[in-house]
């Protein structure tokens, strides 16, 4: 490479290059909302994330372009000093086509890799339907809730979900 042209940049991004990224900036995530329209009263969302300063957005939108799939968005739009964004993939069947198999194909090296496995379960779990009934959208959550330094981070415990789910089941 000669020194006129060390400035240029890829105009693709490598997939070891978003492999690192996620390893620091990414999250596979599972989120639970209570839902009357389900089934069993709680809506289950996959989601894959990559979080950056709005400053470098260039980034976000170079791995959105990789992917050919799912949106940019303001992280945290109610905390008025967040500038960050965040890149989201929730779409099941870009998941299940376009994310997991890269992962698949470009593993992670850290403990995020477990997370990935579990995530990667619950998304072939739900294509499955295994999230519309009770027994199924237990073990989603127990599994769920073992992803991510063991749901430290979550804002709902564990018990709260499945105490609604079963005063749910009854009810029903």
């Amino acid at each position: 490479m000669s020194a006129d042209n060390q400035q240029e940049r890829p105009k693709k991004l490598h997939p070891w290059y978003i492999v690192g990224f996620v390893e620091g900036e990414g999250t596979f995530h599972v989120a639970f909302y209570k839902d009357p329209k389900m089934k069993t009263g709680i809506k289950v969302i996959p989601e894959f994330h990559v979080n950056q300063s709005y400053l470098r957005v260039i980034t976000l939108e170079k791995i959105k372009d990789y992917f050919g799939c799912g949106y940019i968005k303001e992280n945290h739009k109610k905390r008025a000093n967040d500038i960050t964004r965040v890149y989201v993939v929730r779409n099941r069947s870009d998941l299940l086509k376009k994310i997991i198999p890269f992962f698949e194909r470009y593993p992670l090296l850290s403990d995020k890799y477990q997370s990935f496995l579990q995530f990667k379960k619950i998304v072939q779990w739900m294509d499955k339907d295994l999230h519309t009934d009770y027994k199924g959208i237990k073990e989603i959550i127990h599994l769920a809730y073992q992803m991510n330094n063991k749901g430290n981070y979550r804002q709902t415990q564990m018990t709260t979900l499945i105490t609604f789910l079963e005063s749910s089941e009854t009810i029903r």
